[in-house]
């Protein structure tokens, strides 16, 4: 199979807020961003190490969606110390996932939209 690279989108009604979160406070660099394609804003980021991104949109006729326990964002760190810095630049948002496997293996917390970024050690 030939090489692929993964893009994880996700619309919000927050576009700025998220902005501040994955790229000022988890340290996801942006990589680039649109504005008004066909009534859509977005922003894309790049997940460190990976050849994947997250890209964030707002604006066209569908709503947000709402959170749910178990659509999560998961980030491996094989750092320790840098795993324990994102944590602390999001402190303040630490919630408990809903599956025990992640309760005992990740630190979790909500974005401004209130789905759930796992923090988690190795892989």
């Amino acid at each position: 199979m030939a090489a692929m690279r993964l893009r994880i989108a996700r619309h919000t009604a927050r576009l700025e807020e998220l902005v501040a979160f994955y790229r000022d406070r988890v340290g996801l660099p942006e990589t680039g961003r649109f504005v008004d394609h066909d009534g859509y804003d977005g922003v894309f980021f790049e997940i460190p190490g990976s050849r994947a991104e997250l890209e964030l949109t707002t604006g066209g006729g569908h709503a947000a969606p709402a959170p749910h326990p178990e659509s999560l964002l998961v980030l491996f760190f094989d750092d320790p110390a840098e795993l324990e810095a994102v944590a602390n630049r999001i402190a303040g948002s630490e919630v408990v996932p809903a599956n025990p496997y992640w309760r005992a293996r990740a630190r979790a917390f909500a974005d401004p939209d209130g789905f759930q970024l796992l923090l988690v050690p190795g892989r």
